[in-house]
């Protein structure tokens, strides 16, 4: 089965707008792509200037769309309150229609995130709060809130990790997608692939492996490899233009 394809941006400068996003998307749903996904910041580093929330900017495109799957890649939740996520997932899962896809990670402090606002920086115990903050996710998804997403067993959760770090794809593996950032190669997508099928061994629940493209990058090469997602990756600030061509371009 062909990988499905997706936009994944940062909702920055130029797409600083909830109903700018919300028209690309529908732009991208009229080209036939899969997915559309949002960075998920506080703050960035220079040139950028603006940054919007995206979990409002996810809400504009769940109303502005009828078949994109949606999400953030990817969500700290170490600067998040798990019962805050719980609520505005199930929230927007039901404004979808089922649609919402969950990523999650350490993020890192290299924008001031985390230390400057009372969140702890070591990644230590970012990676303790996210564990935690996971567990009580799926305890509330689960009938601890009401109401319920629409998805189930769950909301599909995509875990973030860094090449070639091995902590993340263990944590990975108990959720329902991996999405390795900073890969080289398709060859490392491959070898992460293997892992996550030993570590997986036993279990028959579809799980996702996310790869990023640059705008015009062959997707083949990385379906080969094992991915079940190929996105295509604008840099941040992206400049309104370039993603309306990667959109324009369509996902084949």
């Amino acid at each position: 089965m062909s990988a499905k394809r997706g936009i994944f941006v940062a909702p920055f400068d130029d797409l600083v707008e909830p109903s700018t996003v919300a028209e690309l998307a529908r732009s991208a749903e009229e080209r036939e792509w899969d997915g559309f996904f949002l960075w998920d910041q506080i703050r960035y580093q220079p040139p950028v200037q603006a940054v919007a929330d995206p979990w409002i900017a996810l809400a504009a495109i769940a109303c502005n769309t009828e078949r994109l799957r949606i999400g953030p890649l990817v969500t700290p939740l170490a600067r998040r309150r798990p019962q805050k996520v719980a609520r505005e997932t199930v929230t927007l899962d039901r404004l979808s229609g089922g649609r919402l896809t969950l990523g999650v990670g350490l993020g890192d402090d290299k924008n001031g995130e985390f230390e400057p606002f009372g969140d702890p920086a070591d990644p230590r115990e970012r990676a303790r709060v996210l564990d935690q903050g996971l567990e009580q996710l799926g305890a509330f998804w689960a009938g601890d809130f009401q109401p319920q997403p629409v998805q189930r067993p769950r909301i599909p959760v995509w875990v973030a990790g860094r090449w070639p770090n091995r902590r993340p794809l263990r944590r990975a593996a108990q959720w329902d997608g991996f999405f390795p950032i900073d890969l080289g190669s398709p060859d490392d997508l491959a070898v992460f692939a293997g892992e996550i099928h030993e570590l997986r061994q036993g279990r028959s629940e579809p799980f996702d492996l996310i790869a990023e493209i640059p705008p015009g990058g062959d997707p083949d090469p990385w379906e080969a490899a094992g991915a079940t997602w190929v996105l295509t990756s604008i840099d941040a600030p992206p400049p309104l233009d370039e993603v309306r061509a990667a959109i324009e371009a369509g996902p084949r």
